[in-house]
């Protein structure tokens, strides 16, 4: 094969994994998570957006995410490359340098800030800056490496997304998206805390005081079980003010009640290796958990069936 091909098919693969390194900073997973979330606190507001104003709000608060993780990533690269599951991050790699996913954050916060404050309103824009300043200065800088609270406090930035999503329809903020924020936010610590036990090594080894570290591993797990108790009383909340039907009020019960035995058995269990096989299926429901809930919240008020169960 000539050789000019080959330089060619060779920088075209090279640009390839740069771009993806790129995406990968942004933490696509997490970045999944906030626009769904975002998503259903804009689609339940009691007014319709436009397709347009609703499109580029949501990319806004997309970009705004990943500017939040890349951000994460440039000032957590030293303690990503001693993690096992942080490792193979494009900085510790060296696939992007540090000061490039610096700036590249920067600018993501500065273009995702100003594009939802045009695109929607102020009150989403500042509560978009403010989701991107705490996440990265109060939980990334100051608490996570100080406190065993980091993903306690720190999981307020998480909550945030349905608020914006709201405030991007209504131009407010409302008990219904302070109900959406409190399910993230009491939903955070068990599932953080149920991956801190079962990748308790990692997280010794890179200073990091969590939970199970500073506390102990059966402190943990009553601090899990705990949580997944709090639970209860905000997710049956929606329906005690009207934003959730009785179809709602059984089927988030009942997703409740089994997250609560999950954790109520990781909690009475103590040989290790069960216990770490517990924690991750802790771990693992617990993402499905919360999607399922707000899954449900969408198709509670976009179908009406707290109008349709009067009916019966």
């Amino acid at each position: 094969m000539p050789q000019h091909i080959l330089k060619n098919k060779s920088s075209q693969i090279d640009l390839s994994v740069y771009i993806k390194s790129f995406v990968l900073l942004m933490k696509p997973r997490v970045m999944s998570l906030v626009l769904f979330t975002a998503m259903v606190g804009l689609l339940v507001a009691p007014v319709t957006v436009s397709f347009t104003t609703a499109s580029l709000s949501l990319l806004a608060v997309a970009i705004g995410s990943g500017a939040a993780g890349a951000l994460n990533m440039w000032y957590e690269s030293d303690v990503d490359a001693i993690m096992s599951r942080t490792c193979l991050r494009p900085i510790p790699t060296g696939k992007i340098k540090r000061e490039q996913a610096l700036l590249f954050g920067i600018i993501l916060s500065f273009i995702s800030i100003v594009m939802l404050y045009l695109s929607s309103n102020l009150i989403s824009a500042l509560l978009l800056a403010a989701t991107i300043s705490f996440y990265f200065f109060i939980y990334t800088i100051w608490l996570k490496r100080k406190t065993a609270q980091n993903i306690v406090i720190g999981g307020a930035a998480g909550a945030l997304p349905p608020v914006i999503g709201w405030a991007i329809a209504m131009n407010n903020i409302s008990i219904e998206s302070v109900i959406m924020f409190l399910i993230i936010f009491i939903w955070t610590p068990s599932h953080f805390w149920a991956l801190s036990l079962y990748k308790f090594k990692d997280y010794e080894k890179a200073k990091i005081p969590m939970l199970p570290i500073t506390a102990g591993i059966e402190k943990t797990k009553l601090n899990i079980l705990v949580y997944a108790f709090l639970m209860l009383p905000v997710v049956i909340a929606p329906f005690f003010i009207g934003f959730g039907s009785v179809i709602y009020l059984v089927l988030s019960l009942g997703m409740t009640t089994y997250y609560i035995r999950l954790c109520y058995l990781l909690f009475k269990t103590k040989a290790v290796s069960k216990s770490n096989l517990i924690a991750r299926k802790v771990f693992v429901y617990s993402i499905f958990y919360l999607f399922f809930l707000f899954l449900l919240i969408l198709f509670d008020n976009l179908f009406k069936l707290n109008e349709i169960m009067s009916f019966f």
